[in-house]
Protein backbone atom coordinates (compact mmCIF):
# COMPACT_ATOMS: atom_id res chain seq x y z
CA UNK A 1 0.00 0.00 0.00
CA UNK A 2 3.07 2.48 0.89
CA UNK A 3 4.91 1.52 -2.48
CA UNK A 4 1.46 2.48 -4.92
CA UNK A 5 0.99 5.60 -2.59
CA UNK A 6 4.91 6.64 -3.32
CA UNK A 7 4.43 5.63 -6.85
CA UNK A 8 1.30 7.44 -7.47
CA UNK A 9 2.95 10.84 -5.39
CA UNK A 10 5.35 10.60 -7.95
CA UNK A 11 3.07 10.16 -10.69
CA UNK A 12 1.47 13.33 -9.58
CA UNK A 13 4.26 15.37 -9.37
CA UNK A 14 6.05 14.43 -12.87
CA UNK A 15 2.74 15.02 -14.35
CA UNK A 16 2.65 19.09 -12.74
CA UNK A 17 6.11 19.12 -14.29
CA UNK A 18 5.29 18.35 -17.30
CA UNK A 19 2.56 20.88 -17.65
CA UNK A 20 4.99 23.67 -17.66
CA UNK A 21 5.44 25.68 -20.86
CA UNK A 22 7.57 27.92 -22.19
CA UNK A 23 7.18 31.57 -22.23
CA UNK A 24 10.63 32.56 -23.33
CA UNK A 25 13.57 30.53 -24.57
CA UNK A 26 17.02 30.57 -22.86
CA UNK A 27 17.80 31.90 -26.69
CA UNK A 28 15.38 34.66 -26.68
CA UNK A 29 16.58 35.83 -23.65
CA UNK A 30 20.39 36.27 -24.85
CA UNK A 31 19.17 38.27 -27.68
CA UNK A 32 20.31 42.33 -27.30
CA UNK A 33 18.32 44.46 -25.36
CA UNK A 34 15.68 47.18 -26.46
CA UNK A 35 17.58 50.87 -26.49
CA UNK A 36 13.85 52.00 -26.31
CA UNK A 37 12.59 51.89 -22.49
CA UNK A 38 8.99 53.79 -22.63
CA UNK A 39 5.74 53.78 -23.99
CA UNK A 40 3.42 56.14 -23.56
CA UNK A 41 -0.30 56.46 -21.76
CA UNK A 42 -2.61 53.81 -22.57
CA UNK A 43 -6.48 55.06 -22.76
CA UNK A 44 -8.26 51.89 -22.54
CA UNK A 45 -8.17 48.85 -20.72
CA UNK A 46 -6.02 49.02 -17.38
CA UNK A 47 -3.30 45.82 -16.67
CA UNK A 48 -2.27 44.87 -13.47
CA UNK A 49 0.44 42.22 -12.25
CA UNK A 50 -0.90 40.08 -9.59
CA UNK A 51 1.74 37.63 -9.79
CA UNK A 52 4.96 37.19 -9.39
CA UNK A 53 5.68 39.36 -6.98
CA UNK A 54 7.97 42.54 -8.86
CA UNK A 55 10.20 42.74 -5.35
CA UNK A 56 11.01 39.08 -5.61
CA UNK A 57 12.85 36.68 -8.07
CA UNK A 58 10.44 34.31 -8.85
CA UNK A 59 11.58 30.56 -9.75
CA UNK A 60 10.22 29.20 -12.60
CA UNK A 61 7.87 28.03 -14.15
CA UNK A 62 6.25 30.72 -12.19
CA UNK A 63 2.28 31.73 -12.63
CA UNK A 64 2.13 35.40 -14.62
CA UNK A 65 -1.11 36.66 -13.74
CA UNK A 66 -2.39 39.69 -15.55
CA UNK A 67 -5.99 41.38 -14.20
CA UNK A 68 -7.41 43.54 -16.69
CA UNK A 69 -9.30 45.95 -15.94
CA UNK A 70 -12.06 47.51 -18.20
CA UNK A 71 -12.99 51.49 -18.48
CA UNK A 72 -16.16 51.28 -19.42
CA UNK A 73 -16.82 48.85 -22.54
CA UNK A 74 -15.59 45.11 -22.34
CA UNK A 75 -12.42 43.18 -24.10
CA UNK A 76 -12.11 42.83 -27.43
CA UNK A 77 -9.58 39.01 -26.67
CA UNK A 78 -8.76 38.93 -30.47
CA UNK A 79 -6.43 42.28 -29.87
CA UNK A 80 -4.33 40.30 -27.72
CA UNK A 81 -0.55 41.16 -28.09
CA UNK A 82 1.79 39.82 -26.14
CA UNK A 83 5.55 41.19 -26.75
CA UNK A 84 9.30 40.31 -25.20
CA UNK A 85 10.63 43.45 -25.47
CA UNK A 86 14.41 43.28 -26.86
CA UNK A 87 16.22 45.20 -29.73
CA UNK A 88 14.12 42.55 -31.99
CA UNK A 89 10.88 42.51 -30.25
CA UNK A 90 9.56 38.69 -30.25
CA UNK A 91 5.53 38.35 -30.49
CA UNK A 92 4.64 36.16 -27.20
CA UNK A 93 0.83 36.36 -27.90
CA UNK A 94 0.39 32.70 -29.41
CA UNK A 95 2.33 31.20 -26.40
CA UNK A 96 0.04 33.18 -23.83
CA UNK A 97 -4.12 33.27 -25.77
CA UNK A 98 -4.87 29.83 -24.23
CA UNK A 99 -4.14 31.83 -20.65
CA UNK A 100 -6.10 34.86 -21.62
CA UNK A 101 -9.53 35.52 -20.53
CA UNK A 102 -11.96 38.78 -20.59
CA UNK A 103 -10.54 39.44 -17.01
CA UNK A 104 -6.81 38.58 -17.52
CA UNK A 105 -4.27 35.95 -18.03
CA UNK A 106 -3.48 33.19 -15.33
CA UNK A 107 -0.73 31.39 -17.42
CA UNK A 108 0.01 28.52 -14.45
CA UNK A 109 2.88 27.35 -15.14
CA UNK A 110 5.24 29.60 -17.40
CA UNK A 111 8.81 28.21 -18.00
CA UNK A 112 11.03 31.83 -18.51
CA UNK A 113 14.97 31.76 -17.91
CA UNK A 114 16.55 33.47 -15.07
CA UNK A 115 17.60 36.71 -15.63
CA UNK A 116 15.13 39.78 -15.75
CA UNK A 117 12.39 40.25 -18.93
CA UNK A 118 10.44 43.10 -19.98
CA UNK A 119 7.21 42.49 -21.37
CA UNK A 120 4.54 44.70 -22.99
CA UNK A 121 1.17 43.31 -23.14
CA UNK A 122 -1.44 45.35 -24.87
CA UNK A 123 -5.62 44.57 -25.48
CA UNK A 124 -8.16 46.65 -27.01
CA UNK A 125 -11.99 47.14 -25.47
CA UNK A 126 -14.39 46.32 -28.03
CA UNK A 127 -14.86 50.09 -28.74
CA UNK A 128 -11.15 49.87 -30.16
CA UNK A 129 -9.51 52.09 -27.41
CA UNK A 130 -5.79 50.37 -26.82
CA UNK A 131 -4.80 49.41 -22.88
CA UNK A 132 -1.59 47.91 -22.78
CA UNK A 133 1.27 48.08 -19.63
CA UNK A 134 4.81 47.10 -19.89
CA UNK A 135 5.71 44.48 -16.52
CA UNK A 136 9.23 43.49 -15.25
CA UNK A 137 9.62 40.01 -14.99
CA UNK A 138 12.07 38.64 -12.46
CA UNK A 139 13.35 35.17 -12.26
CA UNK A 140 15.92 33.34 -9.77
CA UNK A 141 18.57 30.88 -11.38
Amino acid sequence: MVKLLAMVMIGLLLAGAAQAKMLISAQEAKMPESPFNERGAFPGPKMLLVSPDVNTAAKSPLRLRIKFETRGAKINLDSLKVTYIKLEPIDLTERVREFAAADGIDFKDAEIPPGTHKIRIEVKDTDGVAGGADFILKVAK
